[in-house]
């Protein structure tokens, strides 16, 4: 593909598309998370850019003004991996996946679920879902994931989020920085987008077996000792659930590892690029 992608659409959505970088470099196309947007992956994308390598990033189903569809089904599984797909299909080739949060927890079922769009993988924080629930019962993660039962209530959330105080004690307790946690109240809270990215959670009990598969592509899992959200025995438990080359990278600091360590992510995407 040697044109510039500005935009893709799929289910009667349009995405807007941030494709920067060599445009003969390899094809990274980069998934944000939970409570962010594709901004968070900037630092990133300068060091891949100086490496050689073509960037694409976009505002997921519900963080883009132009794809917010109602109701908690437009977000279950098989509809983040749609957008995905269609974006990777629009450069005319299979691309280097990396995600982050519930952008890896895309990634991730991107990979089982449509193959053949994806040429490897860079997983940061969330490991393969079967290898997080698998650790539900026989670690301390169901405690660690107790705001996924809260996500599900109706308003309360919102309402919450909402509380400015009550936000920056959340995310600060995270380790979310005070100008991280001014952008989520700029961006997702003020900007619209709050209660669809609640709706991925709400949507979760609607994600099928077909993107739990295990996974061919290349992989590369990215997993922080100081991160509240995921604990030990879920990433451990990774390895089980990729059939093709993988590599497991533990790193110190916290669950927002594109913004606190954009050199350590952006050495481990290459190295997986080019392996």
């Amino acid at each position: 593909m040697t044109e510039r992608i500005s935009q893709f659409a799929n289910d009667g959505l349009t995405f807007a598309v941030t494709d920067e970088g060599p445009l003969d470099g390899d094809v990274v196309v980069l998934l944000h998370g939970f409570p962010q947007t594709s901004t968070s992956w900037r630092a990133v994308c300068r060091r891949l850019h100086a490496s050689g390598h073509r960037t694409l990033t976009f505002d997921q189903r519900g963080y883009a003004p132009t794809a917010r569809p109602r109701g908690r089904r437009a977000y279950r599984m098989s509809r983040l991996v749609s957008d995905v797909a269609a974006l990777a299909e629009a450069t005319g080739a299979p691309v280097h996946l990396v995600g982050h949060d519930w952008g890896a927890a895309v990634a991730w079922s991107v990979a089982a679920g449509r193959p053949d769009v994806v040429r490897t993988l860079t997983a940061v924080s969330v490991p393969h879902p079967r290898a997080f629930l698998g650790s539900m019962p026989i670690s301390s993660q169901i405690l660690r994931s107790y705001y996924i039962g809260l996500f599900q209530l109706p308003w309360l959330p919102e309402r919450a989020c909402r509380n400015p105080r009550l936000l920056a004690r959340m995310l600060g307790g995270t380790g979310m920085t005070s100008e991280q946690i001014a952008t989520v109240r700029s961006e997702v809270v003020d900007g619209g987008a709050l209660t669809p990215s609640l709706n991925w959670y709400r949507a979760m009990p609607f994600a099928g077996p077909k993107y739990a598969k295990k996974v061919a592509a290349p992989t590369t899992y990215v997993w922080t000792t100081g991160d509240t959200a995921l604990g030990r025995r879920g990433a451990t438990m990774c390895a089980r659930f990729v059939t093709g080359p993988y590599r497991f990278e533990v790193a110190g600091g916290s669950h927002w590892v594109p913004e606190e360590q954009p050199e350590l992510l952006h050495d481990l995407i290459v190295d997986r690029v080019s392996g």
